[in-house]
Order: structure tokens, then sequence, then C-alpha cells
């Protein structure tokens, strides 16, 4: 099983470059960075995981930023968003952000897809809360339009592109899409629709919701074979690692702690033993 890690990197916390370096050394296959932008002091949007917002949401680093430093001193480490906000983005600026990080990475890029929690912070973009989820699907279209190898024109109902040159292009046609967020079927039918697979936060539930999805999968006419579920922000285990290689995971996400270099090192000397 593939081991990634997930962290995040603050103005505070371990350099992505320090990050990224020690993970491929120790053997682990991948950092993904979540995002934020900012987070409204006015805010009625609850925490999902239940009390005050941790303050590290609010001092985030730009995720390809990061990414793309993290990139430059590493040659085998996978490099992935968990996840980008899309429907906050200009799906054109995005593309191209992207496309670049991918191809100078090798191919090593993963598109992690959310479609967020805090409603002052969309507001602030510009993205009325209840067309967030359609929003992120015609940016997503949008931007495979931009990806593809003959210029393609795209309209749709929250923006359109004329047929371009958009060049590098991602290794691929597209980078490898898994999108976050609690089962259900809206979801489930994005999944099938546009990306590649899952990222199931925390990872609970899925002896249920596995099959749940894999129906939805394959009544798209999508590849059995080709869906990846990803359990993202884990908190390890071997009894719980075992339990995903039962269901045919092949990866799996781990929770790093948002803190200094020592702090950070010593979780992945503990979670080396999963390796």
């Amino acid at each position: 099983m593939r081991i990634a890690t997930t962290i995040f990197l603050t103005d505070r916390t371990i350099t992505p470059v320090r990050l990224a370096r020690e993970l491929e050394q120790r053997g682990f296959a991948g950092l993904y960075l979540p995002e934020h932008t900012h987070i409204p002091i006015e805010r009625t949007s609850p925490y999902p995981a239940g009390g005050d917002l941790p303050p590290e949401y609010g001092r985030t680093l730009d995720p390809f930023i990061a990414l793309g430093q993290a990139a430059a001193v590493t040659e085998r480490l996978t490099l992935g968003t968990g996840i980008t906000l899309v429907a906050q983005h200009d799906p054109i600026d995005l593309a191209k952000q992207v496309a670049t990080l991918d191809h100078l990475s090798g191919g090593r890029f993963t598109l992690g897809v959310g479609y967020g929690w805090n409603r002052e912070e969309a507001a602030d973009h510009g993205v009325t809360w209840s067309t967030r989820r359609e929003r992120t699907r015609d940016r997503m279209a949008l931007m495979r339009a931009l990806w593809a190898a003959e210029p393609t024109p795209y309209a749709g109902d929250f923006g359109s592109v004329r047929a371009s040159y958009a060049y590098p292009k991602p290794r691929g046609g597209a980078p490898r899409t898994l999108i976050g967020g609690a089962a259900g079927p809206k979801l489930f039918a994005h999944i099938a629709e546009f990306a590649d697979g899952w990222l199931p936060i925390g990872g609970r539930g899925l002896t249920e919701t596995i099959p749940v999805l894999r129906e939805a999968w394959r009544r798209a006419g999508r590849d059995p074979e080709a869906l990846w579920i990803v359990p993202y922000a884990v908190r390890p285990s071997a009894g719980k690692l075992a339990h995903y290689a039962e269901l045919g995971i092949t990866e799996v996400v781990l929770q790093l702690p948002p803190a200094e270099e020592p702090e950070v090192l010593r979780a992945l000397d503990e979670y080396a033993q999963y390796l």
C-alpha cells in the first residue's frame, strides 16, 4: 500500500522543501496539501469536525506554490491537493497552474477537488453557495477543454473559453482527479462523471459506502479497475490499514501535525512502521 501524507503547511510549520526531502528520503509515497485562501472572522459556517476552528486554517500556504517547491527538490514523490476549492478559482488560470505543475513534476500531480464548507470564504470569491457543486463541475469541463490535445471551445453555465492554444498539457491529457466529500448520491454521481476516484476524509464507513460508489461507477460505464479510493487525513493503525487493504485500497494519506520541523519529523518516525 502506498503511504502518502497531508499537512496544513503554514508560515509557522516545517517548510515544503524540508518536508518533501524528508518524505522522499524516508520512502513515503506522496504529499497532499489543503487550500484555504482566507478565513473570514465573521463566520457562521460551523467547523465540520466540531468545536473551534484550528488556527492553521487561516494560515495555509498556497498549495500550488508549496507543491512547486516540493517538486523541485524531489524525483519520485507524488504531489497533490487535498483539496482545491475549484469553484473559487478562475478556471483558465487554474488550468494553467495544474498543467504547469504536472509538467514540471514529470506527471506526478493529483488534483484533489472539493466543494468547500465555508460559506463566507466562498462568498468573498463571488460564489453563490447553492451553485458551488455545479460551478465546480462546469469549471472542470472548461479546464479539460483547455487540456485537450487540439484547441477545443467550451461554453457552460458559469464560464466559457474559445478554442485556444494552451500549453503545457498535463501528462495523459489530464491529471488524476479525486473528489473529496461525504458519501452521497450527488457526490458519487460527480465522481463517476468527471473524476478518477474519491478522497473520503478520515476513511470511516468504507465497508458500506464503497459498494455504493462502485455501483454508480458501473452505471456510468466506467472501467471497474480504474476507480481510485484514497482514504484521506487518516490517523493510522495497523488494523485500520489492514482493513483498507482487504477493501482493495492501494493508497492512503496519513495526517501530519501542523507543526515545526522537530514534531513533524517525530510523526514521520512513528509512521515509518507502516511503510
